[in-house]
């Protein structure tokens, strides 16, 4: 007995977060034929339903809805205005959902040059990590035509659970934004606190499951707070992602004249931890930051190298 295919869908971007993504949508019925800029990339979706291609225009002319996750604005501009790219390709269905993390402004110009080649384009930025890409749980915040989104609504559904239509064109990114902020506040909070207590001889791994039950506990304390006790460095979201992320939250407070002062001091913690060399490390490595300031390694076992 034949499965009926939902629909097809060009994907753009098998990174961390993007083969999961791409996964699930197989999993959930959809025809997935995806292109990344790094062929092992798509060697590595073999035996995931997912069908490979060799160029942009490939994965995307014959779909339904094309959908990229994909590291920064350039890389998005690229699939559009590049050659093979979606202006000079648009794709069967019309409709294009662009998932990564990118410049509101940037997203609006692009949905602009996208609509005279007859191509609606939604910004639906995710958050939930590579925890939330793998088990389809991502919260998905979406900019961009009530209709579109209605159109990709059932694609979406295969890659997320908590799915919000937020607004205009770039509303999603501008949204993303700003749960960046929050998360990179808490992180440097989470930071300040273990430095002090580990100063005042507390034990951490304890003081984190005190405040684990308090006003104090958050998603932030419960996934990174126990590797920031170990020492574990170990990649989810990289701290060089983060960094980009913030230096889209402090762009758009610039231009909307907007002070964001906790925001600006935890950036320069964060351009600290890449000047460390930190920045392929996931983002509890921001706590090696007061490692160095403080002169003590994170790790109990007082091993870790302060380089």
């Amino acid at each position: 007995m034949s499965v009926q295919v939902k629909g097809s869908v060009g994907f753009l971007g098998l990174g961390v977060m993007g083969r999961e993504m791409a996964r699930n949508l197989a999993v959930a019925g959809f025809a997935v034929k995806a292109y990344d800029v790094v062929p092992t990339a798509i060697e590595a979706m073999a035996g995931t339903g997912v069908t490979p291609a060799v160029t942009i225009a490939e994965a995307t002319t014959d779909a339904d809805i094309v959908i990229s996750m994909l590291p920064d604005t350039p890389q998005v501009e690229d699939v559009v205005r590049g050659k093979g790219g979606l202006l000079s390709n648009p794709p069967r269905g019309g409709l294009y959902v662009d998932m990564s993390t990118i410049a509101p402004e940037a997203t609006r110009i692009l949905a602009a040059d996208l609509l005279k080649a007859g191509v609606r384009m939604l910004d639906a930025p995710v958050s939930g990590g590579p925890v939330g890409a793998r088990d389809a749980t991502l919260t998905i915040m979406v900019g961009g035509e009530a209709a579109a989104f209605e159109r990709a609504r059932p694609f979406l559904q295969g890659m997320g659970t908590t799915i919000n239509h937020v607004g205009a064109s770039g509303a999603g990114q501008t949204v993303k934004l700003c749960n960046q902020l929050i998360c990179g506040i808490n992180l440097q909070a989470i930071c300040e606190a273990f430095a002090l207590g580990r100063a005042c001889d507390i034990d951490l791994v304890q003081m984190r499951e005190v405040l684990m039950g308090g006003s104090a506990s958050s998603w932030m304390l419960e996934k990174l707070g126990e590797a920031m006790i170990e020492g574990d460095t170990s990649a989810g979201f990289r701290i060089d992602l983060m960094m980009k992320d913030l230096r889209l939250v402090l762009g758009e407070a610039q231009q909307n004249l907007v002070p964001l002062p906790a925001t600006g001091l935890v950036a320069s913690q964060y351009i600290a931890a890449q000047a460390h060399g930190e920045g392929a490390n996931g983002n509890q490595a921001l706590f090696r930051v007061y490692d160095r300031l403080t002169g003590r390694p994170t790790r109990r076992d007082a091993t870790a190298s302060l380089a």
